[in-house]
């Protein structure tokens, strides 16, 4: 045993020193506990009770909770807007026969109001589904915020000689052509390759969060433990008369 401990040791047993009351004696004022309260905000809210209403098996009360009925259509719009430019790639997927809905990540070349464009390959099978079926589908969806779109709507092939084309290449478009070396598939825009897929949406669908990362948690904890409803955000839609709409405000 070290020389300190006997010394301690021998200490205690002199009473020189307080055994079991040492540390509570000599510790500092600040470390006494203080009653701590939680306040509800925006951001930390309580999860949504659940009513009867909302309790039909033939209802899904999580929609029912957070369907977006109030705020004015030209809002909505505008915010979907605001969300999907920030979104700059999502999923186009389109139908296969004999294999169904197929998805691949692509870069969106241009929004025009609530359509959409993108640069593509012809040569690439997406444009063999298309030529089965015209009707697509593209979604995007943010795992930070957990906002997500989904888009419906009718797919149009242009050819090379669209002067679109130009106005929406870029200099990253060749690293997904490649330059073959032969003067004419050079992976700019007079590529022939190269062409354009318009998708004119017919229905939209989009989820807004409204809480932040500490506020999602505890909506979805606080619901699982309590049996109420999580209400993280807004679910809206947009039909064909609210996307015309949309068209004129661009």
């Amino acid at each position: 045993m070290s020389a300190p401990r006997v010394l301690l040791r021998a200490a205690r047993a002199s009473k020189a020193l307080p055994n079991s009351n040492f540390r509570a004696s000599t510790r500092p004022s600040y470390f006494q506990s203080i009653p701590r309260t939680f306040a509800t905000t925006p951001l930390f809210k309580m999860p949504e009770t659940l009513h009867k209403s909302e309790v039909d098996a033939k209802q899904d009360p999580s929609v029912a909770k957070q369907y977006d009925s109030e705020t004015p259509k030209e809002q909505q719009i505008k915010q979907f807007f605001e969300m999907v430019d920030g979104k700059k790639i999502g999923m186009l997927s389109t139908y296969r026969n004999g294999v169904g809905p197929v998805g691949r990540s692509m870069a969106v070349a241009k929004r025009t109001g609530p359509d959409f464009l993108f640069l593509a390959n012809k040569h690439s099978q997406k444009f063999t589904d298309l030529d089965q079926n015209k009707e697509v589908q593209i979604t995007f969806q943010d795992s930070k915020t957990q906002d997500w779109i989904s888009v419906s709507g009718t797919a149009t092939v242009t050819s090379n000689s669209d002067p679109r084309i130009k106005d929406v290449w870029s200099q990253p478009t060749r690293a997904w052509f490649g330059d073959l070396g032969d003067g004419t598939h050079t992976g700019g825009p007079e590529d022939p390759r190269m062409t354009l897929i318009e998708v004119k949406s017919k229905y939209i669908t989009y989820y807004l969060t409204e809480v932040g990362l500490l506020g999602y948690a505890k909506e979805i904890v606080g619901a699982a433990v309590t049996g109420g409803i999580a209400n993280t955000g807004k679910l809206r839609e947009l039909h064909e008369q609210d996307i015309e709409k949309a068209r004129s405000m661009q």
